[in-house]
């Protein structure tokens, strides 16, 4: 994980929409450095896309993340999609 860095939002979103995205991008931090439950983190991402439902933008935003935390968006969501468990992390799939 790299110190300090800034997640990528969009200015135009409202302040309850900036929450969903920033509350997704916790769970990915979690996701990589503890454990997450997969309910919530599953639920966390439906809320995203409701904030951002294009693929191309979920894909911007994840490259952006990526950069600044060393935290792959895409893989957290096919890790905890294919975990088949309660709770998972990054070194369980």
């Amino acid at each position: 994980m790299k110190e300090n860095y800034s997640y990528p939002l969009d200015l135009t979103w409202s302040t309850a929409e900036m929450t969903v995205v920033l509350s997704f991008f916790n769970q990915v931090e979690a996701y990589y450095e503890s454990n997450v439950n997969c309910e919530k983190f599953s639920a966390a991402y439906a809320e995203f896309k409701k904030v951002v439902p294009s693929k191309m933008q979920e894909k911007q935003l994840g490259r952006e993340f990526e950069q600044t935390s060393g935290y792959s968006i895409y893989q957290a969501v096919k890790g905890v999609q294919a975990s088949g468990r309660k709770f998972t992390n990054h070194e369980k799939t």
